[in-house]
C-alpha cells in the first residue's frame, strides 16, 4: 500500500510523477525502476508530464452522454482554441450520474453547465466550493443517534454469548446477499473466513464503485459512515481480524474526508484501536485511495493494488476468503453490504424479513439515473417495483414514456417498458431475463438510440480493460470497431453474428467479470424482438 500511496502523494502535490521523483522513490525504497514504471503506466490517475494550468475532465459515459456531455465538450473546445493553459480530457464515469453531465477540475468533481461554457472557463481561476444543503436521509437501516456510536458492538461485547456466533447466525437467518453485484450469501462468507485458522486476517470494504449508473455507496458513505464502520468492526471481531481497509475510489474526496472524520470520532470513543469497547479484542480501519480504474472493483485486482502491484485480476480459486491480502484470509464486502449487515445484527433477522414488501425480505439501496426528473439514491423494500422507483425519481423527463431500462447498471441486460412492474429482487429480475446487480437503474426514454447507448457501454468496458487476458483486450476492441464502423447504418446480419460470437468467447474465456459481461447490454439489445434495431442484408463476400 505504501508505494502507491507515495506515488499518489507525488501526483497530488505536483500534478504529475516526474522521472526524477520516480528515480528517487526507486533509490529510497530499493525497488527496480521498471516496477515503478509498471505501476504509473497502469493506473489511470498518474501523469508522467506536467499538465497545463487547468485540466478539465468530462465524463464520456452513458448517463453523461444522455445529458449532453458531448455537446458541452464541443462548445468548450471552441472557446479554448487559442488557449494553451487548458486541457480537456474525456474520462470514464466519475460517479456523479445523478448530476450528469459530470466534470472535474483538478480533482474537484462538479456538474458542468450546459450552454454556459464561457462562464465555466471564466470561473476556473476563481473556483467556488459547492455546499451540500441536503439533510441526512432517514434510512431504516441506519442507527438511532440517541444510541451512540456502534451500539450493536457495545451490546454484543457485554453479552455472555459469543459475538461471532451471534453475527453469523443472524446473517444466515436473514439470507442477506452481498450487494456488490454477485449476490453471494453474506453470512456464509463471514462464516467461511471465520473458520480459517491462519492469522492475521483482514477486512476490506470495497468502495470503488466505478460502473456507469452506480453511485449508491457514495451516498451511504456521505450520510451514514458510522454504519459502515460498525459493519466492518462487527466483521473484524467475527472473523478474528485486527485490521480493516476502506478501498475508496479517488473521485470520492469529499466522502474520504467525511469517513476519516467518522473514524476519528469512533476511535476517540474507544470503539476502534486496541481493546475495542474496553474488551480484549482489537480492530482498526484505514483508508486506501484507489489510483484509478474500474477494474479495481474486481476483488482480486483490488488486492493486487493493496499489495503495490498492477491491478490485474488473479485466477480463482483460491478465493480471497482463504488466500487474500498478502496471502492471508480476507473478507471483502461492499459499502452497502456492511451497512445492512450491521442493521441486521442490531435488529435481528426477523426485523429484516419484515422490511420487505409482500413475500420479499429486506431492504435494497438503488440508484436511478438517465432520463428521469430527479436522479438519486433510494432505500426501498425488496419487492418494490421498478415503476415505483421511477415514480420516486419524478418520472421520465419531458413527460415522455419509457423505452427501456437497465436494472443493474452497465453490465446488465436491457429490460423493456412493459417489465417496469418487475419486483426489485435478485431472483425476480433474473427470471425476467436480466440481473439486479448493484441496483443501478438507468432509464431510457422513447426516442433514444439504444444501439448508440450499447456502443457507449461497450466502449466503457474496452477503455477499462486491464489488458491482462487476450479475449478481453482484443475482443472488446474488435466489438467497438464493428459498432463504430457502421456509421448511421444498421448492423448487418454478418456483424450481428460476429458480435454474438465475440460475446460467447468473452463469456467463456475472460479471466474476470469485466470481460465476461462487456457485451451483455449489446447482446441483449440485439436479441430483443421489441428493442432490436433493424438489420441490413448480409454481405455477399
Amino acid at each position: 500500500m505504501e508505494v502507491l500511496r507515495e506515488l499518489m502523494s507525488l501526483q497530488t502535490e505536483h500534478g504529475f510523477v516526474s522521472d526524477a521523483a520516480l528515480r528517487e522513490v526507486s533509490r529510497r525504497r530499493h525497488l527496480p525502476l521498471y516496477e515503478l514504471e509498471g505501476l504509473v503506466s497502469f493506473y489511470t490517475h498518474f501523469r508522467r508530464a506536467a499538465p497545463p494550468k487547468h485540466v478539465v475532465q468530462v465524463c464520456r459515459d452513458a448517463c453523461c452522454q444522455l445529458a449532453g456531455a458531448d455537446e458541452f465538450v464541443r462548445d468548450l473546445q471552441a472557446y479554448i482554441a487559442d488557449r494553451d493553459d487548458v486541457l480537456i480530457e474525456r474520462v470514464s464515469c466519475l460517479g456523479r450520474c445523478d448530476t450528469a453531465p459530470a466534470g472535474s477540475h483538478h480533482g474537484h468533481v462538479c456538474k458542468v453547465p450546459l450552454q454556459d461554457a464561457a462562464n465555466f472557463l471564466a470561473g476556473l481561476d476563481h473556483p467556488t466550493s459547492v455546499v451540500e444543503s441536503r439533510t441526512a436521509p432517514n434510512w431504516r437501516c441506519c442507527p438511532d443517534p440517541a444510541l451512540g456510536l456502534c451500539p450493536t458492538v457495545r451490546h454484543l461485547l457485554d453479552q455472555a454469548e459469543g459475538l461471532a456466533a451471534t453475527c453469523i447466525n443472524e446473517l444466515n437467518a436473514s439470507g442477506l446477499q452481498g450487494r456488490g453485484g454477485a449476490g453471494f450469501p453474506t453470512g456464509k462468507k463471514w462464516e467461511l473466513v471465520a473458520a480459517e485458522q491462519r492469522f492475521p486476517k483482514y477486512v476490506i470494504c470495497n468502495a470503488d464503485e466505478s460502473e456507469p449508473g452506480t453511485f449508491k455507496d457514495r451516498e451511504i458513505l456521505r450520510w451514514h459512515p458510522e454504519r459502515v464502520i460498525e459493519g466492518m468492526l462487527l466483521a473484524g471481531l467475527t472473523i478474528g481480524a485486527t485490521k480493516g481497509v476502506l478501498f475508496l475510489r479517488h473521485e470520492y474526496e469529499a466522502e474520504r474526508q467525511i469517513f476519516e472524520a467518522a473514524l476519528t470520532t469512533v476511535r476517540e470513543q474507544g470503539m476502534l484501536g486496541n481493546n475495542v469497547g474496553g474488551h480484549w479484542q482489537s480492530f482498526d480501519i484505514e483508508i486506501f485511495v484507489s489510483p484509478g480504474g474500474y477494474i479495481l472493483g474486481e476483488e482480486t485486482a483490488l488486492l493486487e493494488a493493496l499489495e503495490d502491484k498492477r491491478g490485474e485480476p488473479r485466477n480463482k480459486p483460491p478465493y480471497p476468503g482463504q488466500h487474500g491480502l498478502w496471502g492471508q484470509p480476507t473478507l471483502i464486502n461492499n459499502v452497502e453490504t456492511f451497512a445492512l449487515a450491521a442493521a441486521i445484527i442490531q435488529h435481528g433477522a426477523q426485523w429484516w424479513h419484515d422490511q420487505g414488501q409482500d413475500d420479499y425480505s429486506g431492504l435494497k439501496f438503488v440508484c436511478i439515473s438517465g432520463d428521469v426528473v430527479s436522479p438519486g439514491v433510494f432505500e426501498v423494500a425488496m419487492g418494490t417495483s421498478f415503476r415505483d422507483v421511477l415514480n420516486m425519481a419524478g418520472g421520465v423527463t419531458d413527460g415522455k414514456l419509457v423505452h427501456a431500462f437497465l436494472p443493474g447498471g452497465a453490465s446488465s441486460r436491457f429490460m423493456t417498458a412493459d417489465q417496469l412492474d418487475t419486483p426489485i429482487d435478485f431472483q425476480a429480475v433474473q427470471s425476467a431475463g436480466s440481473m439486479l446487480g448493484t441496483g443501478a437503474i438507468i432509464i431510457f426514454r422513447e426516442g433514444r438510440d439504444l444501439l448508440q447507448v450499447a456502443t457507449s457501454l461497450t466502449r466503457f468496458f474496452r477503455n477499462e480493460s486491464c489488458g491482462k487476458c487476450v479475449p478481453c483486450r482484443l475482443g472488446t476492441e474488435q466489438a467497438v470497431r464493428i459498432l463504430e464502423s457502421r456509421g448511421a447504418r444498421p448492423l448487418s446480419v454478418d456483424q450481428r453474428t460476429l458480435l454474438g460470437e465475440l460475446d460467447e468467447t468473452l463469456r467463456q474465456t475472460s479471466i474476470c467479470g469485466l470481460g465476461q459481461v462487456s457485451l451483455t447490454p449489446l447482446r441483449s439489445l440485439l436479441n430483443s424482438a421489441s428493442l432490436s434495431p433493424s438489420t441490413s442484408p448480409p454481405s455477399q463476400s
